[in-house]
Formats: C-alpha cells, sequence, structure tokens
C-alpha cells in the first residue's frame, strides 16, 4: 500500500506523513507546479509535481494508483474513479468514501454547480476545526492498521 495526496490544498498533510511514518507506508504528495516548495521532505515521502490545468492533479493520481492504496483526497470524481481502480478513498474530514455512496455524491455536486452557475449561492465548506483533525487521524491510523 502507498498513499497518495491529492495535496494542492490539503490541510491533513503533516498528519498523513506523520502516521505513515509509524506504519512505514510510502506517500507520494501530488501537486500542481503553482504550489511548488524547496521544503524538504521526509525520506518516506515522494512529491510529484503536474502542470497546472484543471484537474491535472487528479489525472496523475488515477494513472499512479494500484489496487489497495489509499487516496486522500476531497474531489469527489478523483474518490469515484479511484474506488473502481480498488482503491481506499479517504476525505480529509474523516470520512471513508464508498462505492456504495460515490454516485450520490457526486450527483449533489452536479446539481450544486447548476445552482451556481444559474446564480443562487450555495453553502460553501465550514472552517475545518481540531475536532475534524482527530477524527481524520484516528481514521487514518484505523485504515492503516488494517492494512
Amino acid at each position: 500500500m502507498k498513499i497518495f495526496v491529492d495535496a494542492d490544498a490539503c490541510p491533513v498533510t503533516e498528519i498523513i506523513i506523520d502516521e505513515a511514518r509509524r506504519f512505514l507506508i510510502d506517500v507520494v504528495l501530488v501537486k500542481s507546479y503553482s504550489h511548488f516548495s524547496l521544503q524538504d521532505t521526509p525520506k518516506h515521502v515522494t512529491v510529484k509535481y503536474v502542470d497546472d490545468g484543471a484537474d491535472a492533479v487528479d489525472y496523475r493520481i488515477v494513472q499512479m494508483v494500484q489496487r489497495n492504496d489509499l487516496v486522500i483526497t476531497q474531489d469527489y470524481g478523483l474518490a469515484a474513479l479511484c474506488l473502481e481502480k480498488g482503491c481506499y478513498c479517504l476525505h480529509h474530514v474523516g470520512f471513508t468514501y464508498s462505492k456504495d455512496k460515490i454516485n450520490q455524491m457526486l450527483q449533489e455536486r452536479h446539481v450544486n454547480a447548476k445552482a451556481r452557475k444559474a446564480g443562487i449561492r450555495t453553502k460553501g465548506p465550514k472552517k475545518f476545526t481540531d475536532e475534524q483533525k482527530n477524527s481524520f487521524r484516528m481514521k487514518l491510523r484505523k485504515l492503516l492498521e488494517l492494512h
């Protein structure tokens, strides 16, 4: 198992790196060049950069993942593609994506996008809390313990 992170706007990257170190699992952070950094990373972490184009990070992750890898993303579309490849997918607020619910999630995303195009205001994400960070850490740890 490897952990792939949709890392452009991931608020739990440090948690992922820390937990992966505990379990001796490699982490691949996939970022667009607009998020380039010279920051050193631990030996078990690789950073892959891709063009800034729409969904370029998602497409690269889908190319690299293999069955039983773990993908951390807030993008429902990426999660759907990775689930089809036999991956585990986890959202940074601490819930696990499942094949049973992904179609409903994609439908809700589509309805909200149509509403925004029509000029209707939709709710944005709530502020990310320490409780959500802790929930994510516990879900990630449980998932890694099982594998």
